[in-house]
């Protein structure tokens, strides 16, 4: 599908309209899993956070593929850079749909709204959790949900989910501590 964006592509700009125009319901996968690909690294985090709230509303919504604002959606992009991501993206890809493949269907209404409350919960954890480096673990799942959401694959997406329901587990018991920490730290002072 990328090599099939990369020949399709104008020859100097493509905007980020055109793009998810090209892609149809597979747009939602693409822009998380690249979102939440940047979001693991810690000086971006917040912003990849924020940005994939909209796309996560929106597949809750219902809507067919994200809507962002005019002004960012018609923003010409050089297309060497596309062209550069599909030259490092497809050999990775390739290797990866090896593994994960369209297996165990699911509806795919019902799976869109579901996948777009599980990143929201995600990012929330991604965003607040107070702890250094905390963004990566739900960076990577929110990856590997994405990628199996773009791959169909019911079996990969299931195991990502119960993925997500372990890590916000933890990053809300570690929230839960370090609130009992602040207490009683708060607590030694009065």
């Amino acid at each position: 599908m990328l090599q099939r964006l990369h020949d399709e592509a104008p020859v100097d700009h493509f905007t980020l309209g055109w793009l998810m125009s090209s892609m149809h319901k597979r747009s939602f996968g693409l822009i998380m899993l690249l979102l939440g690909v940047v979001a693991v690294a810690p000086g971006v985090s917040i912003v990849a956070g924020l940005l994939l709230m909209i796309p996560a509303f929106q597949m809750i919504l219902g809507h067919n593929m994200p809507v962002f604002p005019r002004r960012i959606a018609a923003r010409p992009l050089p297309t060497r850079h596309l062209a550069a991501l599909v030259q490092r993206a497809v050999p990775v890809l390739r290797s990866l749909e090896k593994l994960i493949h369209p297996r165990w269907p699911t509806p795919f209404d019902a799976t869109k709204r579901l996948v777009g409350a599980v990143v929201v919960l995600l990012n929330v954890a991604l965003l607040f959790t107070p702890i250094p480096l905390s963004n990566v673990v739900p960076a990577l799942v929110i990856a590997l949900i994405s990628l199996a959401y773009l791959e169909e694959d019911g079996l990969l997406l299931s195991i990502a989910l119960l993925a997500s329901v372990v890590v916000l587990a933890v990053e809300l018991a570690a929230i839960w501590e370090t609130v009992l920490g602040a207490k009683w730290v708060f607590a030694l002072w009065y």
